[in-house]
This record gives structure tokens, sequence and C-alpha cells, in this order.
């Protein structure tokens, strides 16, 4: 009789781990934001660039997050069978970096730091059908002392093309590109002026 009991309780336990505090019977999906790309554009007046992306510790997890901002705006949700394959502050550099060519920061000697703070990364809801991606934060570029060159805040929102984990994910990957052309077209203004002289090789 004990064996059968040690034998239920061994299941019982087997099956609690394997549906997770999330549950469901479908396997976890896991994104990212595609295929290595190309680099837009390498950039030539500012030299060899280092980019560095950061984000608060809420934000530094592996959940696509979503929000309903038709019922309850200040509450935060996660798909529960959906995951990025890595925080988002890592993919959106990673991205970043191949799209304007650039280096991390950290990594090799260059003379400007372009640092982005992520303050929103998510998928919004405004019905139960449509929904939108969300990028929002703060650009700086700094010199090689890390004094502030030049800043701004940006947001950035593109619509998903579905009411899903898949839909948010494809939004947030057309934002992050839109992301990559809106810095070399502020990066070709700032090449300009004579606060970039510090950046120039």
């Amino acid at each position: 009789m004990r064996c059968l009991l040690t034998l239920f309780a061994g299941l019982l336990l087997a099956a609690c781990y394997s549906s997770g505090k999330r549950g469901g019977d479908s396997a976890m999906a896991l994104y990212d934001f595609g295929q290595p790309v190309a680099p837009v554009s390498v950039p030539s007046e500012l030299g060899d660039l280092a980019v560095e992306v950061r984000a608060p510790l809420w934000l530094d997890s592996l959940g696509i997050e979503y929000r309903l901002a038709y019922a309850e705006p200040l509450r935060l949700r996660e798909y529960t069978r959906a995951r990025w394959v890595g925080p988002p502050a890592q993919l959106v550099q990673q991205r970043l970096i191949q799209k304007l060519g650039a280096l991390p920061a950290g990594q090799g000697r260059t003379r400007c730091v372009l640092r982005m703070d992520l303050d929103e990364f998510n998928q919004v809801f405004d019905t139960p059908t449509m929904s939108r991606g969300v990028i929002e934060g703060r650009v700086q570029l700094l010199d090689r002392s890390r004094a502030v060159v030049v800043g701004y805040p940006f947001r950035i929102e593109k619509p998903a093309p579905s009411a899903d984990a898949r839909g948010g994910v494809a939004a947030l990957t057309v934002a992050v590109d839109q992301l990559a052309a809106d810095l070399l077209v502020r990066q070709k203004t700032v090449d300009g002026g004579a606060k970039a002289a510090v950046c120039k090789p």
C-alpha cells in the first residue's frame, strides 16, 4: 500500500512539474527579432560607435508583456505560453548593433557610446482585437569620458497584425527596426553639429 501511495505521489508531482505554474499542454513558443540583418548604413562621421541598451529590473525578464488599455491600463500581463529568447534590452541591443554596424559597449575601443534606456516595451490592446507594439525610452550619445553629447526621448508604436503574442512580437520587431532607422537620421543631424566633434576620429 505504501508503495502505491509513493507511486501516486510521484505521478502527481510529475504532472504538476510538467504543467508548471502557467499550465497548458502546448509547447512554449520562443521569439526573437529574426535572422541577423545587414547594416542599413555604417556610421562614418562618428567613427566606431558602441551601443548599450538598458532596462529597469521589472523589464529584465523573458516574459512577453501586454496591457489591456480598454480594461485595466495600469496592469501588465504576460502571455502564458510565449517567451523571448533573452531579455528585451539584450535583444534590442543586438538588433541595433546589426542595423547600425556598431559594436557592443565595452568591447573594442570606441570614441562614443549610444546609450538607450527602455521604459516601455510591450503590446497594448486598445480593443480585444486591435493592438500595437509600443517602445518608449531615452537615447543619449556619450563621449569617451561618458559625458552626454546629446540626448532625447523617443516613442514608437506599430500596429500588430494579430491579437496574440505572435502579433505583438511582429509589431515590436518592426518598431525596433524603425528605431534603428530613426537613429540613423538623428545621427546624420548630430554629425553636422559641433558637439559631435568629440566623437569623430
